[in-house]
């Protein structure tokens, strides 16, 4: 049976109950995920997903004969709520695990709670920041920043760019995006001209693509992961910036598509093969999970699959796969354990092979070089 219970104004908690009989027999998992607020976007396709996969979990008798029950808790994208959250979920709830958060600066909040309670943590969030320092028990899902920053620059090289703009924004992902950018830039023998900041919430950036305009750079780079991402390509292509605009994994979402319109046509980005399933060959080996996952979830929620969703997919599977491989009575070390030495996962966000040095478990080849042609996600060629 399924409840959802509100708790205050911007707090939805979803459980998926046990009959009273079976409560002694279940796996309790919490997810901190911003369901509502400005990073619902990340939010909504990781409860969606870890909703729809749970459902289906316990439906085929659960994981080693247990129950799986499922808190989910709308941290809004906030850091202080999502601490909150791990705490209850941590020392009232007893969860065997927490999915999430949505976001790096939650993460990076929570990951010392979840380290000093031996909780396993699967995060959602993309930037690396909330998996470094390397922690015990915290695991990663999305793709390496860094990785996506080589493979720009890689193909960077092969266009003969050397003089950049960069564009990112003051979130925790556009920060950190920010900085590898520079890092790496030294490595790849790339010059920055300009490097501005703009508001995660902007609604107006024409200011700041003015002034990357007067730079006559090569190529801009444009790293973020929300909805203002939008607003740059509109503005530049608006203004007369006829550079080509690289972006970031955090462009993998039908709706910012959407929302750049024409001005999104060209664009060059490092994406997960979700967006590109069907020009896979069928001897790769996540095709058939990105196609089955993307065929279940649109017909069940009628919108399009996103990588944000595939990231709670992916860290519920690795969990699911974990608990089954250590036994109906393992601990969390043990669990923790197995994760850590899991090779050859097939995901969302590619195959995963973690070790003790590697909590995130992909590579460089875990990403495609994407562009948008006649309004619609392609491989570039």
């Amino acid at each position: 049976m399924k409840t959802v219970r509100w708790i205050g104004a911007a707090v939805c908690v979803i459980v998926l109950y046990a009959t009273p009989s079976q409560a002694a027999d279940t796996i309790k998992i919490g997810a901190i995920l911003a369901v509502s607020g400005n990073d619902s976007f990340l939010g909504i396709p990781e409860a969606r997903t870890l909703d729809m996969l749970v459902g289906d979990i316990n439906a085929r008798g659960g994981i080693n004969g247990k129950k799986v029950e499922l808190i989910i808790k709308d941290s809004v994208g906030d850091p202080e709520k999502a601490l909150v959250f791990a705490k209850q979920l941590i020392d009232e709830e007893k969860v065997f695990a927490i999915l999430g958060p949505s976001t790096s600066n939650e993460t990076v909040k929570i990951k010392d709670l979840a380290e000093r309670g031996q909780t396993i943590l699967l995060s959602c969030a993309a930037a690396e920041s909330g998996a470094d320092p390397l922690a015990k028990f915290v695991f990663r899902t999305p793709q390496k920043d860094a990785d996506a920053v080589r493979k720009i620059f890689l193909h960077m090289k092969k266009m003969n760019i050397t003089k950049i703009g960069i564009l990112s924004s003051n979130s925790g992902f556009g920060s950190a995006g920010k900085t590898l950018l520079e890092k790496l830039s030294l490595e790849n023998g790339i010059r920055i001209a300009y490097n501005g900041v703009y508001d995660k919430a902007a609604t107006d950036v024409n200011a700041l693509v003015a002034k990357l305009k007067t730079a006559k750079v090569q190529a801009v780079v444009n790293w973020s992961i929300e909805p203002a991402q939008a607003l740059v390509l509109a503005s530049a292509r608006r203004l007369g910036v006829t550079a080509p605009m690289y972006l970031s994994h955090g462009f993998g979402d039908i709706t910012y598509l959407a929302a750049a319109g024409a001005a999104a046509e060209g664009v060059i980005f490092p994406a997960g093969r979700l967006l590109i399933a069907d020009a896979l060959s069928d001897r790769n080996p996540q095709k058939r999970v990105l196609l089955a996952y993307k065929k279940t979830y649109e017909e069940k929620f009628k919108e399009d699959a996103s990588a944000f969703g595939g990231h709670a997919y992916d860290a519920l599977k690795i969990l699911e796969q974990a608990l089954k491989a250590a036994g109906p009575n393992a601990d969390r070390e043990k669990v923790r354990a197995t994760i850590e030495n899991m090779k050859g996962l097939a995901g969302i966000a590619g195959i995963f092979n973690f070790t003790p040095a590697d909590h995130n478990g992909l590579g460089a080849d875990a990403f495609e070089i994407v562009t948008v042609k006649d309004g619609k996600f392609a491989l570039l060629q």
